[in-house]
């Protein structure tokens, strides 16, 4: 796990030239076909066709649309993943993350919900790109269109994209994912959506003086102006204006709702990776494996469950596979707990 961890930090160029592993079809980095837990691939979810070619806002974070659960696939029970299972559900590191999970005490909640937030998908983008690589011998990406035609987590979760006419519309998973990923990054380099510079660097405000102008008078700045009525029961959050989090570290008003947008679509496409491609193409590639996936996906639900950022109803496609965490402490009972859930 700790090199697992240490290669993500380091970033993704080694990965360009050596890392083809299973994917593209390297006998020597391939987990053996015979130690699959199944025989084939996991069950796909019923295709359904896009059709017409797909026009997106240009504003991806706004047209988040919720889970479907349609169709007449959803009314029959899908047989237990072997994801849900406890001897999969194995990570590659002992003990558990609340060590990384849990903000230090002299960080601002907003800066840490931000380095969570980079770091999650930096921990993720490592997978993504494994389903995103050119298989040698068919030639196409292991998730493709024909392949992954909705952005599923089994047949009873189908998740939607708005199109511009603000209409629900089934999209590939690769494009899906595509568009995820598009947004993401484009907040996390937004200086307005995540600032890098500390508000205590820009020039302070200036305040006129409560006294009224009397230059060229005896009673210059003797005479003082009443004060409007005040509230003493009223918190200083509210004399001193609205308040939120991150305000005090210069983020938006909009930071906490950008960063549950983040954590709902990154689960999204952790459910998809589990649901779709656990047996193709994690099973059978060992940088980074199975254990690899459950172990970044535990660190995620851990932070988000900590902090409040993804509902219970978010994670319902993986509950099953959270629950053994939950049990065997891999999750700590703060995390599952909520203990420091934000509440805004």
């Amino acid at each position: 796990m700790t090199t697992f961890f240490q290669s993500v930090r380091q970033g993704f160029a080694n990965r360009q030239g050596g890392r083809a592993n299973g994917v593209n079809g390297n006998p020597n980095q391939q987990r053996s076909q015979n130690t699959s837990p199944v025989t084939g691939n996991p069950t796909n979810p019923s295709p359904s066709s896009t059709g017409a070619p797909v026009s997106f806002p240009s504003n991806p974070g706004a047209s988040v649309e919720d889970t479907l659960k349609t169709g007449a696939d959803c009314l029959a029970p899908e047989e237990t993943k072997w994801f849900f299972k406890e001897a999969y559900a194995k990570l590659s590191v002992k003990g558990n993350f609340m060590p990384l999970a849990a903000k230090p005490s002299y960080l601002d909640l907003g800066d840490w919900l931000a380095h969570q937030t980079v770091e999650q998908y930096r921990l993720i983008t490592y997978f993504v790109v494994s389903v995103q690589e050119v298989n040698q011998n068919t030639n196409t990406v292991v998730c493709n269109a024909n392949e992954c035609p909705t952005m599923s987590a089994g047949r009873h979760y189908i998740y939607t994209w708005l199109n511009n006419e603000r209409k629900p519309i089934p999209v590939p998973a690769c494009q899906y994912i595509a568009l995820v990923q598009r947004w993401i990054v484009g907040k996390i380099h937004d200086p307005v959506a995540f600032p890098t510079d500390s508000p205590f660097g820009r020039t302070a405000p200036s305040f006129e003086s409560s006294y009224p102008s009397t230059a060229g008078t005896e009673q210059e700045g003797r005479k003082p102006i009443a004060a409007g009525p005040t509230n003493l029961s009223r918190t200083l959050s509210d004399l001193a204006g609205q308040d939120w989090v991150g305000k005090s570290a210069g983020f938006p008003e909009s930071f906490l709702s950008d960063v549950r947008t983040a954590w709902r679509q990154m689960f999204r496409i952790y459910a998809h990776l589990y649901h779709a491609h656990f047996i193709n193409p994690f099973w059978h590639i060992h940088n980074p494996n199975y254990m690899d996936l459950n172990s970044s996906f535990c660190y995620f639900v851990s932070v988000g469950k900590l902090f409040g950022l993804i509902g219970e109803r978010d994670l319902e496609p993986m509950q099953d596979l959270i629950d053994i965490w939950n049990s065997n402490g891999s999750i700590p009972t703060d995390c599952a707990n909520g203990a420091f859930a934000i509440t805004q």
